[in-house]
């Protein structure tokens, strides 16, 4: 029986695939509303679904391309308090950052903000952004006494 996939299946494939299985684990996918039976109107369906998806896909991409070019020239400064030898009290987090960003009209998930070290010496330091799996950005963070 053949069958194309409505969700991801472990150890057989993901949401889309067309597979060859034995009839009964073929009846059981289709009634457990994990895959339907490979038929012409199915084929076009999914042939549809992957066309959209595509589409979406690419506005996606020239979307973030576009974050992408406003955020990488910004540079976003934060006073900090500081001490002797100027060492900094504190960290900058990436809710800060995201609440910045946001101040600037740039709305950034603050769990896409990727901090590799602290944020607590002064100068600049570049923080990445991950905009979409495949395009990531990088801001500059300047502190300042």
């Amino acid at each position: 029986m053949r069958v194309i996939l409505l969700k991801d299946v472990k150890k057989q494939g993901k949401k889309g695939d067309v597979l060859t299985v034995k009839d009964g684990y073929g009846t059981y996918l289709v009634n457990n509303n994990l895959a339907v039976k490979e038929t012409k109107g199915s084929i076009n369906v999914l042939n549809n679904q992957k066309k959209q998806a595509a589409i979406l896909e690419d506005k996606l991409v020239k979307e973030a391309n576009e974050l992408k070019n406003k955020i990488e020239k910004l540079k976003l400064t934060f006073k900090v308090k500081t001490g002797k030898a100027d060492q900094v009290f504190g960290s900058i987090s990436t809710k800060q950052i995201a609440s910045k960003l946001e101040e600037q009209g740039i709305k950034v998930d603050k769990k896409k903000i990727v901090i590799d070290t602290t944020i607590n010496t002064l100068g600049i330091t570049n923080v990445k952004i991950n905009l979409h799996k495949k395009i990531n950005a990088t801001l500059k963070v300047e502190l300042q006494k």
